[in-house]
């Protein structure tokens, strides 16, 4: 709106001083004085046709302006031929009109009317040839009345639209990167949930049992067995919160202490927690473990956690666990007897489900479910290591 209100109170400034400056042009030539009453009128007709350039630039309403100003034109120059005024009427508004037609119509229309413009002003200076030299050169000279003022709006109308291109394209790049950041916020978020997911279930899941332990062997004064559990529900404590330091860390981009994040070099340490919760882990390494990429190592290592964890709260004694390092890719597979089915929403969905996402982001697959039998429970996870 504010747009469109200047447009209007320029395009009126514009009308109102063509139509002041052909006003004066009529006074300073002496046309009054030569005839008073055929001068009034001609100042009428330039009046209204300079005036109606202000008017709203519909396709019509640009043809008959520019028609109009033609016709005015041609009148001062019949006036001019007429009655022997010396000096030449200046015609602003029809230099408009010419420049309306160019900036604002297109295609058969617009050059309709600039030829219009173009043959009317050689037609109206052909009527007083009294002041125009006969040299039919000079008619070019005439014709470029019209035709300059519209190549100036074609020109203005052909920068407009590149200019309105160029913004249409930073707007769009503008909200593709709007876009291109709410995804990277969103897979970020995603990644920070399934890592305090890994975080805090493994080590609550492991107190929770240490907990229980400790309950029943208080209840039975069994005291070492007691202070054993506690110990574990100490120490499991306190990786809890090293694990959860170390992900603050990360996210306020610290890491001030040279801590390198998990992985697969960890595993033993992993499992001796678990087994330490409860759960008695066999692993088997196959092959010779290679150079991972680090964010690799540590999707792994995440990975593994969530899986014994959801051994040790889903599943039965003995666990195997595999890790196969083969020449192009990483292999894990765990299996456990099942204890119970988990009930629908359990958090060994959600565990399963921030594995496959892990996963999948690095081009890797899962495989899990119960085996044919349906007492135990298999997950197979195979990622290629070139995918970091």
């Amino acid at each position: 709106m504010d747009v469109s209100r200047a447009l209007a109170r320029q395009s009126l400034l514009v009308a109102v001083v063509a139509a002041v400056v052909d006003s004066l042009q009529l006074v300073l030539c002496g046309a009054f004085g030569a005839a008073p009453l055929a001068a009034t009128v001609l100042a009428i007709g330039f009046i209204a046709a300079d005036l109606a350039l202000a008017a709203t630039p519909t396709t019509g309403w640009v043809v008959g302006t520019a028609v109009a100003q033609v016709l005015v034109k041609a009148g001062a120059m019949i006036f001019v031929h007429h009655y022997g005024t010396s000096t030449r009427i200046s015609d602003v508004g029809f230099l408009v009109a010419g420049y309306r037609a160019g900036a604002w119509l297109g295609g058969a229309v617009s050059v309709a009317t600039v030829a219009g413009l173009m043959v009317g002003s050689v037609l109206a200076n052909l009527f007083a040839a009294g002041s125009v030299s006969r040299d039919w050169r000079s008619l070019f000279v005439i014709a470029a009345t019209g035709l300059v003022p519209w190549l100036v709006g074609r020109y203005t109308m052909a920068r407009g639209a590149y200019i309105a291109e160029i913004e249409q394209r930073e707007r769009l790049r503008q909200q593709e990167h709007r876009a291109a950041l709410d995804r990277a916020l969103s897979d970020e978020r995603a990644a920070i949930a399934r890592d305090l997911h890994d975080v805090i279930s493994h080590h609550v899941s492991a107190i929770g049992i240490h907990a229980g332990v400790a309950r029943i062997a208080l209840s039975r004064t069994d005291a070492e067995a007691a202070t054993r559990s506690l110990t574990a529900v100490e120490s499991s404590s306190r990786s809890a919160m090293v694990d959860l330091r170390r992900q603050l860390d990360l996210l306020h981009g610290r890491d001030d202490d040279g801590q390198r994040q998990p992985g697969l070099a960890d595993i033993d340490e992993l499992v001796e927690r678990v087994r330490a919760a409860g759960l008695d882990v066999r692993v088997a390494i196959s092959g010779e473990p290679p150079v991972l990429p680090e964010s690799l190592d540590v999707m792994l290592h995440r990975v593994v956690q969530e899986i014994l964890t959801n051994a040790l709260r889903h599943g039965r004694e003995p666990a195997r666990l595999e890790i196969g390092y083969r020449p192009t890719r990483v292999e894990i597979r765990e299996t456990n007897p099942i204890a119970t089915a988990p009930a629908p929403g359990a958090g060994v969905r959600r565990g399963l489900d921030g594995i496959r996402r892990r996963v999948e982001l690095f081009g890797g697959t899962v495989d899990s479910g119960p085996d044919r039998t349906g007492s135990r429970w298999d997950i197979v996870v195979s990622v290629p290591i070139g995918a970091a």
